[in-house]
């Protein structure tokens, strides 16, 4: 019994033994494993002269170039209407007309008032000339003359003012009758024949149609503040209209407001834009008022630059270097929010590769289309730089590490 009480206390010592020595080698596997320099898989191109064209894209929409919103001056019934919305007119065409009733007999009120004025003014102005030679022989006294010039200047003033009021009552009769400024279309028509509409003398007065100068159109587009200071007057756009997204029509930027416009002011969603307006130059299409449309507006365009894809700059902020014995005071100063002395802004650079090892490189940017941008400074032609993953660029990739270069994925291409 006991010597199997020995044996059994061996092969427990041997088992414990074992794991113990298999668990110490898996100890070292995972700490030699984690001192294993990673490598990150890349996609590179490499560094090449091309002529980029530097593009601000923004959305508006198609409107005429002229147009003219109609209201008519007086207020009253629309008792004709001749035009229909899409109907073309010419300079001098009738638009429409406003019922003249009360305009007719405000005007033959003021032609009586002007009779009668008239009349009183004949009256006096004889009497006055009458006194008025008198008194310089003085042959009346001088009570005399200012009453019958006081009543002359009052036929005189009644007079006048009567005749001003016809003049006014007339001219709001002809405006009763309303005629087309220019030649063009009815883009709008916004009122019925019988609707009553306000006039504009008194009041806001109403929309009642809009003529458009539709062979002349314009592309108006909102463009952010810190891209508008890019874009110049005589700048080429490529215009896609949402109705033919097939077709480009080419225009010119002819105007660039100087006063913003601001959507959700005071909130984090406020949004600053100017209106650019663009000149279409090539009436290949059949457009209408109103219609969405996507500019891509070219502002600058550089011939035999150097350039890389536009997703291989990236940020880095540089590393806090601290002198010896300041570590302490480092960290206490990061403690109180105060930033170390050898701290700098943070720099753009691309990733370049060279026997299997990315270096970060400084560069200074130009212009950029949508896929590549111009490099003035930092690197040379033909140099290998990392130009994807995403994730590796901005995120995984450091000065010195180690890379694996695979070739990228066509587009459209299957995964292995």
């Amino acid at each position: 019994m006991a010597n199997n009480g020995k044996k059994s206390r061996k092969k427990k010592i041997i088992i414990f033994s074992i794991l113990g020595a298999v668990l110490i080698v898996l100890a070292l596997v995972v700490f030699m494993g984690s001192k294993k320099e990673p490598i990150v898989t890349v996609q590179t191109e490499k560094v090449a002269a091309r002529t980029i064209t530097q593009v601000v894209t923004a959305t508006g929409k198609i409107q005429p170039e002229v147009q003219v919103k109609i209201s008519p001056e007086v207020s009253g019934e629309i008792v004709e209407l001749p035009v229909k919305e899409g109907q073309k007119v010419k300079k001098g065409d009738l638009l429409m007309k406003i019922k003249p009733d009360v305009y007719v007999a405000q005007r033959n009120q003021f032609a009586a008032g002007l009779l009668q004025a008239k009349a009183g003014l004949s009256r006096t102005e004889p009497e006055f000339r009458r006194i008025e030679t008198l008194q310089k022989k003085g042959l009346v006294s001088e009570s005399e003359y200012d009453q019958a010039r006081a009543a002359y200047e009052s036929s005189k003033a009644s007079f006048e003012q009567a005749q001003a009021s016809l003049q006014q009552s007339e001219e709001n009769l002809r405006k009763t009758t309303v005629f087309s400024p220019m030649e063009g279309t009815v883009s709008q028509l916004n009122s019925e024949l019988g609707e009553r509409v306000l006039g504009t003398q008194q009041f806001q007065g109403t929309d009642v149609m809009t003529i458009a100068d539709l062979s002349r159109m314009e592309a108006r587009v909102d463009v952010s503040e810190n891209d508008v200071i890019l874009v110049s007057v005589g700048d080429t756009a490529r215009i896609t209209v949402d109705a033919f997204p097939d077709k480009k029509v080419n225009a010119i930027v002819y105007e660039i407001a100087n006063t913003a416009k601001s959507k959700g002011l005071g909130t984090q969603e406020e949004v600053t834009n100017f209106e650019v307006r663009m000149r279409i130059v090539d009436m290949g299409l059949t457009l209408r008022p109103g219609m969405s449309m996507t500019a891509d507006i070219e502002t600058e365009t550089k011939q035999n630059v150097l350039t890389v894809p536009i997703q291989s700059v990236t940020t880095r902020a540089p590393k806090m270097e601290m002198k010896e014995g300041e570590g302490q005071q480092g960290s206490a100063m990061a403690v109180a929010g105060n930033k170390p002395r050898t701290e700098n802004k943070a720099k753009e650079i691309v990733f370049a590769v060279d026997n299997g090892v990315a270096k970060a490189i400084p560069v200074k940017r130009g212009i950029s289309s949508d896929q590549y941008v111009e490099i003035t400074e930092g690197v040379g032609d033909s140099l290998q730089v990392v130009s994807g993953s995403y994730k590796a660029i901005n995120r995984e990739l450091e000065d010195g590490m180690k890379v694996r270069i695979e070739e990228a994925k066509k587009p459209g291409a299957k995964p292995m």
